[in-house]
């Protein structure tokens, strides 16, 4: 079949950030190459222009598209007949905004990572340029994107496991356990950066993939919130440990529990979700694996592409047979490939959904920024009960 019929070629993406010494840059280039439907052909890829220039060979980015600054990108590739279809954003969170802003009003498709933005006030204002534009808009949620994630939301969504009770869903990690910021760790020193980072450290550099990996795969609604962030490490501007606790429409309670000091822990991010029928626990450390549970029944072990009692969804999600691993790399390419789907249908002229997608979108990214705002508010109350629901939240 050709690539990305009926548009008979791959999309053309710009990098912003990835450059020389960046971490989630060179992820969302494997990820996006990875089913060859998309070539990086520019970018601007630090803010220091020179840097930004000398990075562009490390990605194969031809010199003349190698650009100083997003705004020339922006400018210069409008003037092109082969302009790019999309752009990536890997920059810290305060710049994400700006970057977003321009292209979306320039009409280019966007693919952003989380958090969506520096504040809330900055998502509601992009959320209105986004419905504007048309465009196609993907926040970077990528731990949805692993085929056990989407076989259990629609396990959950199918009533396999009944009415959903309860949710704990927790990311931890330790290598913030000291002040590796002051030591002058690129990722350390903005992410712990009230100035970059924004009114959260590890609530909003992590909770809000355990919160949204919890609302994926149950679709439940949130209405009300209760949290509590600390400071452990003397001196840090921003929580390196959190808890909170939200109430759902229908009763449900969750935790959403977040560290970035516990010793010993990578990437530790991992969700059980109990319902009246059943509970279902999956790890992302060990993806390929969801644990099914019922009362009186032996456990199920479900691994990743081992049959026909898994359904479409992850089906969709997977490119090797079982018992080859798929990870970290595969779980960001399929939040591009759903991506992928839109930005073709659009080129094409053809109409496609913006709210109710597969791959996190501009409202999931909207409700993150809430979630954040909603926690250091509850947080700073003693972790008093404050309503936590967003009028244009999604299931």
């Amino acid at each position: 079949m050709p690539t990305n019929a009926p548009l008979n070629r791959k999309l053309r993406m710009g990098l912003i950030g990835g450059g020389q010494g960046a971490f989630i840059g060179r992820v969302h280039a494997t990820a996006a190459v990875l089913d060859n439907r998309a070539a990086i052909v520019a970018g601007a890829l630090s803010s220091d222009p020179a840097r930004s220039k000398a990075s562009a060979a490390d990605y194969d980015i031809p010199t003349e598209r190698a650009y100083g600054s997003y705004k020339e990108m922006a400018e210069t590739e409008a003037k092109r007949a082969d302009k790019v279809d999309f752009v990536s954003i890997a920059t810290p969170n305060h710049t994400h905004f700006e970057i977003a802003k321009t292209f979306v009003e320039a009409g280019y498709n966007v693919i952003c990572d989380k958090p969506l933005t520096f504040d809330l006030e900055q998502a509601e204002e992009l959320l209105k340029v986004v419905e504007k534009s048309g465009v196609v808009f993907a926040v970077t949620h990528n731990y949805t994107g692993y085929p056990l994630v989407r076989q259990a939301r629609e396990m959950v969504l199918n009533g396999d496991l009944g009415e959903i009770n309860a949710v704990r869903s927790n990311y931890i990690q330790g290598w913030l356990r000291t002040r590796l910021e002051s030591s002058d760790q690129k990722q350390a020193k903005w992410r712990t950066d009230p100035k970059q980072s924004g009114i959260a450290g590890c609530f909003g550099d992590i909770g809000t993939h355990a919160y949204n990996l919890g609302r994926f795969i149950t679709g439940l609604l949130p209405n009300e919130i209760s949290c509590s962030l600390k400071v452990f490490e003397e001196g840090r501007a921003l929580d390196d440990y959190g808890v909170a606790l939200v109430r759902f429409e229908n009763g449900a309670l969750a935790t959403v529990t977040a560290s970035q000091i516990s010793h010993g822990r990578e990437n530790d991010l991992f969700i059980e979700v109990d319902g009246t029928k059943g509970a279902i626990e999956w790890h992302q450390e060990e993806p390929n694996k969801l644990l099914v549970r019922k009362n009186g029944e032996p456990h199920k072990l479900y691994t990743r592409n081992g049959g026909p009692y898994l359904g479409a969804a992850h089906g969709a999600s997977v490119r090797l047979p079982s018992g080859h691993p798929e990870a970290f790399f595969e779980a960001f390419a399929n939040v591009y490939n759903t991506a992928y789907d839109a930005m073709v249908k659009r080129a094409n002229g053809e109409k496609f959904e913006t709210t109710n997608t597969v791959y996190p979108n501009i409202y999931d990214g909207v409700e993150g920024m809430l979630f954040i705002t909603k926690c250091v508010e509850s947080s700073k109350a003693n972790g008093g009960w404050i309503p936590f629901r967003h009028p244009k939240s999604r299931k």
